[in-house]
């Protein structure tokens, strides 16, 4: 018998009891699914990730008050607050000027503020404060106007860059360049408008406000920590760029060799490595649960396939005593069970794609399939099918002809 053949005469099985076929494939369709929509978000998530690492900037890093290990638990970051010093101005003049493999530093900061213009009010939007080269070292591009200037933050000027959604609620039929919002009440002039960024996670990523670092800590206090991005000349002095970042801060701290960092050096790596080991649970967790779920839709093919013997024994008979081998017996109910396993694993990744995008489009949470673990979805499902036809394909092939031929 070809293979064709063989497949054929599964495929005309599989479809001639197309109710029994769906139920068997619960467990496996469920599986699938549930695998393929926690990887999608996972995916998208990573994706979002990589994203804004890409925008941090060029061989650029964060020196901050907290490390990435400091939040990898409640007790961690409680004693980092105890232990940690402020980030000061006085810290990022000091690396700005270190030179060496450091090219440039710039500061930053945030709260929350409500800003007005005219009888339009929006409430708790993300206030940045930001030195002005933070806006070559985070890639922070124009749409409209610019970023402010180097003589507004030495001036501590009342100017702000505001983000395109902030534009279109304020403005909608109006250039916003040049026209004066109220920020906590106090007015600054609008200097330039951010390009589109988008939503991640169901929050806009365009409903900000930034203006000069010197400004803000006049207005909301200079005794606060503030965050430091830092930039190496090029990618082969980074690893050079950050010692020297680390040794200036534990100079300036006075730290001895024995102790701790008490602030926190944030780069790409460290970040990632977070990342992984956060969503590589969830993902090791999520397959080890599917993986019940195909377990049991392969005993379920199996008991299926079983039943399916026994109610082919006068077909089996017949076609043994015609001169079909044992081969030919076997090669047929494999690929019975190995079909049905990949048309739900199929139907698995379709129903799961649905569902990954009506997660996007519901909750703007970023997803992404990728085609590695269709594939493997899909080959995974076929070796559960194939596997829990083993057995029942061994018992049509030993079948006696005459015996089965006897059968009702």
């Amino acid at each position: 018998m070809s293979f064709y053949e063989a497949l054929r005469l599964a495929a005309a099985s599989i479809f001639s009891h197309k109710l029994r076929s769906f139920l068997t494939l619960l467990g496996i369709i469920f599986g699938v699914a549930t695998v393929i929509v926690v990887v999608s978000v996972i995916e998208g998530f990573n994706a979002y990730v990589d994203e804004k690492i890409a925008n941090i900037g060029t061989n650029a890093f964060s020196v901050s008050k907290f490390s990435v290990e400091d939040f990898s638990s409640v007790a961690s970051l409680n004693a980092a607050r105890r232990r940690n010093k402020d980030i000061t101005r006085d810290d990022l003049k000091a690396l700005k000027s270190r030179g060496g493999a450091i090219a440039d530093a710039g500061g930053k900061s945030e709260t929350l503020a409500d800003i007005k213009y005219k009888e339009e009010t929006l409430l708790n939007v993300q206030l940045k404060a930001t030195t002005p080269n933070i806006a070559d070292i985070e890639k922070i591009e124009a749409a409209s106007g610019r970023y402010f200037l180097n003589i507004e933050e030495e001036k501590r000027k009342f100017v702000c860059f505001i983000g395109s959604e902030i534009a279109e609620k304020l403005f909608p039929t109006a250039n916003p360049i040049g026209k004066k919002i109220k920020i906590d009440g106090r007015t600054f002039k609008v200097v330039g408008v951010g390009e589109e960024l988008g939503s991640a996670f169901g929050q806009s990523r365009d409903m900000y406000a930034s203006i000069p670092l010197s400004t803000f800590l006049s207005i909301y206090g200079v005794r606060r920590s503030i965050s430091i991005s830092v930039t190496s000349a090029n990618p082969e002095s980074y690893e050079d760029a950050i010692d020297e970042a680390r040794t200036l801060m534990r100079v300036r701290r006075k730290l001895e060799p024995s102790e701790d960092d008490n602030f926190g050096i944030i780069t790409p790596g460290a970040i990632n490595e977070l990342r992984d080991k956060i969503f590589g649970t969830i993902q090791i967790a999520a397959i080890g649960v599917t993986s019940i779920s195909l377990i049991v839709g392969g005993i379920v093919i199996m008991n299926i396939m079983l039943v399916t013997v026994t109610e082919r024994r006068k077909e089996i008979g017949i076609r043994k005593s015609i001169g079909a081998k044992q081969s030919d017996i076997i090669k047929q109910f494999l690929l019975e069970s190995t079909t049905l396993a990949l048309v739900g694993g199929a139907i698995g990744v379709l129903i799961a794609y649905s569902i990954a995008m009506l997660i996007a489009i519901l909750f703007a949470i970023p997803t992404a399939l990728p085609f590695l673990w269709v594939t493997i979805a899909l080959i995974v499902s076929s070796g559960v099918g194939l596997i829990s036809g083993v057995y029942p394909a061994w018992k049509a092939a030993n079948l006696n002809p005459i015996e089965a031929m006897r059968a009702e």
